[in-house]
C-alpha cells in the first residue's frame, strides 16, 4: 500500500476537458438553436411534471410544471422576435397544449388569464 496522494490530472489527461473546443463549440451553434434547444427542454420537463409521460403520476408535481410553463412562455415572448415562425410556431402549439394540460390537471383551476404562462399569452382556452 503506498501512502502517496494521486496526482490531479494533468491538462493533456483525457479525463480533463478540453475547455477551448468546447468553447469553440458553443461558439459555433446559432442562437435559435440555443434557444429552441432549451424551449424542448423545459416543454419536456413540464410535460413529466404534468404526468404526461408513460410513468404517469410518479413524477406529477402542479407546482414544479407551472413554474416550468410559466419559465418557457417568457423565453417564447422574450425570443419572439429572433426566433422566425417556422421555430415559434410549433414552440407556441406545445405551450398551449401544456397549458391546456395543466387546467385539466388542476383540482382547482386558475382563472383565464391568470394560469401559468398566460401573463405572456393571454388567457387560454380549450
Amino acid at each position: 500500500m503506498s501512502d502517496a496522494i494521486p496526482a490531479a490530472p494533468s491538462a493533456d489527461s483525457p479525463e480533463s476537458p478540453d475547455y477551448d473546443a468546447l468553447t469553440r463549440d458553443i461558439a459555433e451553434v446559432p442562437a435559435v438553436e440555443v434557444i429552441v434547444t432549451v424551449a424542448v427542454n423545459l416543454m419536456s420537463a413540464a410535460a413529466v411534471k404534468l404526468g404526461l409521460t408513460e410513468e404517469g403520476d410518479a413524477h406529477k408535481d402542479l407546482d414544479e410544471a407551472r413554474k416550468l410553463i410559466h419559465a418557457l412562455a417568457g423565453l417564447l415572448d422574450g425570443s419572439a422576435t429572433e426566433i422566425s415562425s417556422f421555430h415559434a410556431a410549433p414552440l407556441r402549439d406545445g405551450l398551449k397544449s401544456l397549458q391546456l394540460a395543466f387546467r385539466e390537471a388542476s383540482i382547482v383551476p386558475d382563472e383565464h388569464g391568470q394560469g401559468p404562462g398566460e401573463k405572456y399569452t393571454g388567457a387560454v382556452y380549450g
